[in-house]
This record gives structure tokens, sequence and C-alpha cells, in this order.
């Protein structure tokens, strides 16, 4: 393309009089307009297939309007109530009035079932007295009080305040092993109730637990792929690879095989002596089974990116330092290892996110401890059908992931991470 000098304004022009800054301009906007529509399809793809139904998914944990949608004359009192005085012959007069409209729309069981999970009993409260709702006369409190007394309970009206809230913190709440009351206040359940807070916990130690034993075990494996010449290193890569080949359902499987009282690792041990043939280890159904076929499950991507990031080193680093004098052990820990931290992280982290959301090997392995959030979250999903608080708990777990993933990015810096 030809270009002139505009000697007026000193503008570079093209052969057919455009500013060419404005050309390039133009062609540039053309060329990330054409980039745009090649990764559209995919962004179509991910948004609407990925990003779009976790959104959905977790909005869930925060919004309920199954009371509000179908209790439409008793919602609107419940919002005026404070909570604390006695419920009105208004309150049971619009009650009455839902539980008939229920009754004949067949969705009582909706509201029962969700009036349930924050009130224990409240199932049976409320389909026998929407039975014999249509035959209730005023007045309605002394009616219903006849048909079932806990509509005389005040922790029954408040359970349906709180109910009635279609945006609530009733779930994260609970999630969090916390109840949120009438009044507005957030109280700490029952140490007998207070379950998930101890999952959460135990879910990040196995993770962490996981991603160092990877890194002890992998890293070996990884230096010595990397060592080694490269038609014997290609063989062993096969190997580091072929569990990928393997569905992850029969590699859990195997290993109950493995670890199972009469398995083979508790028959070797009698072999070898380490323990006896009455007093066998119990690797099966606790943390400690799931800790070993966790770790061997998720060894590969630890392994891989540590090794794609050592090939990238060259050897004359450290033939270098030791020709200067450096011992074997200083040359690979001052010159050799710090190269390899970023391969470490992106291992670490990689096998962390993928440890903290197991759900398969914790469920037929773990036991009862070793059972991870990822299995109740499934529990309320398929189960009890509490997706609400199924996607509260799964709000906190990305919450605290998000938040470990900060803390990575801060201590040791995302930019650092490389995959070879």
């Amino acid at each position: 393309m030809l270009a002139s000098q505009n000697n007026s304004n000193n503008e570079v022009l093209t052969n057919d009089g455009i500013p060419l800054k404005k050309k390039l301009s133009k062609s540039l906007f053309k060329s990330r307009l054409r980039a745009f529509g090649l990764v559209t399809p995919l962004l179509l793809l991910i948004s609407l297939g990925f990003v779009f139904p976790i959104l959905v998914f977790l909005t869930r944990g925060v919004y309920n309007d199954t009371f509000e949608k179908y209790m439409i004359n008793l919602t609107p009192i419940l919002a005026e109530w404070d909570g604390k005085t006695e419920p009105t012959e208004e309150m049971f007069e619009a009650l009455v009035l839902d539980l008939v409209a229920l009754k004949k729309s067949k969705n009582i069981g909706k509201v029962a079932s969700r009036m349930n999970r924050e009130l224990s009993g409240s199932r049976s409260l409320f389909t026998s007295s929407a039975r014999k709702a249509k035959n209730l006369e005023s007045p309605f409190k002394e009616s219903l009080i006849q048909v079932k007394k806990k509509w005389g309970n005040l922790d029954t009206w408040r359970a349906m305040k709180v109910t009635s809230n279609s945006l609530t913190p009733v779930f994260l709440a609970s999630a969090l092993d916390m109840k949120y009351t009438a009044d507005g206040t957030i109280v700490q359940k029952p140490e007998e109730r207070r379950i998930h807070i101890k999952l959460f916990v135990r879910t990040l130690e196995i993770s962490l637990i996981v991603v160092i034993a990877g890194l002890i075990l992998g890293y070996p494996v990884a230096f010595l792929l990397a060592s080694l010449p490269i038609r014997i290193s290609n063989l062993l890569l096969i190997l580091v690879l072929l569990p990928f080949w393997t569905s992850l359902l029969v590699r859990t499987t195997a290993w109950i095989a493995m670890l199972q009282g009469q398995g083979v690792l508790n028959d070797m041990f009698v072999v070898f002596g380490i323990a006896t043939d009455e007093d066998r280890f119990t690797l099966i159904y606790n943390k400690a089974g799931t800790l070993i076929s966790m770790t061997h499950i998720l060894l590969p991507f630890m392994i891989l990116p540590i090794y794609s990031v050592m090939k990238t080193i060259p050897p004359s680093y450290v033939r270098a330092a030791k020709s200067m004098g450096a011992t074997s052990w200083t040359a690979f820990w001052r010159i050799y290892f710090p190269q390899t931290i970023p391969g470490i992280g992106a291992g670490a982290i990689l096998v962390f996110i993928l440890a903290i959301s197991f759900y398969i090997t914790p469920a037929l392995i773990g036991g009862q401890d070793g059972t991870m959030i990822s299995n109740f979250i499934d529990y309320h999903m398929r189960k009890s059908l509490n997706w609400s608080l199924a996607a509260a708990m799964g709000g906190v777990l990305l919450v605290i992931v998000l938040f470990l993933y900060w803390i990575y990015d801060r201590v040791v810096g995302i930019d650092n991470m490389k995959l070879g």
C-alpha cells in the first residue's frame, strides 16, 4: 500500500487519500471482528451450557418462592406480622383459604415439603389440615386448632413467616450450621446438628493432604521422566497416561478390592510381617481409603505439569553450577528446584480443585469418616430434593475455592504458574 505525506498537517495518507492511522484502525477492527466471530460459537456454548446453568442453580441458594407462589392470601399478612404477637383471626382465615385452594390444585405437597425443611413435622400438619379445610367454619382459629393443635403453636407461624420470604438467607445460614429466625437474626444451631462446617473442614483437609502426597510422589517421577533418554521417558509417560484410558469408576472399584480386609494390600502386609492375619489394617470405608485412592487417581494431574516445566529447563544450568564447585544437592536445590516451582504451582492448584469437588471415590470408599461436602450436595440433589440447600452449599464451596485461589495469587502469583 502506497502512502503520501500531507505537508499541511503532517498526516500520512494512503494512496486513496485516507489517513493511514484511520486505515490501520479500521483494518484492526475487522481483524478483531473476524476473530470474535470465530470464537462466538464457543462462547455461546460455554455461556449456555456451563455459566448460565451454574448461575441459575446458585440463585436457588438464596431464592425460593414456593410458599409465596401458592400461599397468596397468607403471605402478605405474614410480611406485616411481627412474629411475636399471637396470630389473628385474619391470619387463620387466610390460611384456610390457601389450604382449600392448594388441595383443589393438588399443590399442597410442594408447600408442605418447603415448610417441612424449616420446621420438622410440618408436612403432615399441612396435608392433613388441607383435607379438612373446606369443611371449616368461622371462627377459623378455633376450628384449625381443633383439627391440629400445632396451629396454636407460635413456632409454627414463625416458621411460616420465615418460609414466606422468597429472597432469603435461610439456606446459606443452614449450609453454615446456623438458623435464620423470624425476627431477622441468625443464630447457631445446636451442637448435635452442626455437620456442614465439619464437612467443609474435612473436605479442605483431604484435598490439601492429597496435594501434598501427590507432590511427594509425583515430583520424583516427573524428574525421572525429564532426565531419562527420550525413548525410555516416552514409554514411562505412556504408563503415567494409562489411567486416563480407564473409567474413574473402574479404578475406584479396583481400590475396593485392593484395600478391603482380605484385599491385596493387607495380604502383602501379612506376608511381610507388617500385620498379622488376625489384626489386619482397616483401609476402606474411612478417611485413609479416601486419601489413598484419591492420591492415586489424581497423581497424573500433578506429574504432567511438573514434567512439562522440567523439560524446558536446560541441563547445562546444573552442570554449570557443579563446575563452579556446587554439590549435587546444592545445584539441585539452588538452581534446578526454583525453576520447577511454576509447574508445582500448576499441578497443586489443578489437583486441589479436582480433589475438593471429588464425589465418586469418597462415596464408594470413604464411608462415614471419608465423606466430603460433594457427597452431601449430591444427597440433597437426588434424595432429599432440597435443591436450595444443595445450591447454598455449592455456593459456599465456590466462595472457599475462590478465596483460596486469591490467597494463592497473592502468595505465589498466578502469573508464575506454567504448564510448560
